[in-house]
């Protein structure tokens, strides 16, 4: 069985100073690295939010967020903590203007990346749980993949509190493994 370990949009603008800083973003660094050098993977991807300046879902477009993670941008970069070599591939989410980029399946090559590396199981780690981590694993589970979400290597905005909780329910109950 081959597994590859997702790493959701552990980006700068997502954690601390970041534009659209997720609480406690940065203490899933470790964890996130510890799991990179584990060597239980086959292939480890990246995923990115890659937004345009006018993106839909931002402020000034009507939309629920501050501008955060502009394609070019410092913001929209992994966070430091993350070692470059040991990414196989980064794929790009919401890189059009009215692309949510919830989940790294949304119009991105994701599924043709692990399907090409036979990949049976996904480990999903990053931010933010409530949304693009949630929204990532769920997709996986409706492509068909083995999926198991690392509670250490994840972190939630929690905009309503529990928001976080109530997504590790729901995708407990899709199917998802929660270590």
């Amino acid at each position: 069985m081959a597994r590859a370990l997702l790493i959701i949009d552990f980006q700068n603008d997502f954690t601390a100073g970041g534009a659209l800083a997720v609480p406690d973003g940065d203490a899933i660094a470790d964890r996130v690295n510890g799991l990179i050098g584990s060597g239980d993977f086959d292939l480890v991807v990246a995923t990115r939010d890659w937004h345009p300046p006018d993106h839909a879902s931002f402020t000034d477009q009507g939309g629920p967020w501050p501008p955060h993670c502009v394609q070019g941008t410092h913001g929209a970069e992994l966070h430091p903590s993350v070692p470059r070599e040991k990414i196989d591939a980064v794929v790009d989410a919401g890189y059009e203007r009215d692309l949510e980029g919830y989940s790294g399946f949304e119009q991105t090559d994701l599924a043709s990346i692990l399907r090409a590396h036979a990949i049976d199981e996904v480990m999903v780690a990053g931010l933010a749980t409530d949304y693009c981590v949630k929204q990532t694993a769920a997709d996986a589970l409706r492509e068909g993949f083995r999926v198991t979400i690392d509670r250490g290597a994840i972190r939630g905005i929690d905009v309503r509190p529990g928001d976080s909780e109530r997504a590790l329910v729901e995708l407990r109950a899709a199917g998802a493994e929660v270590s």
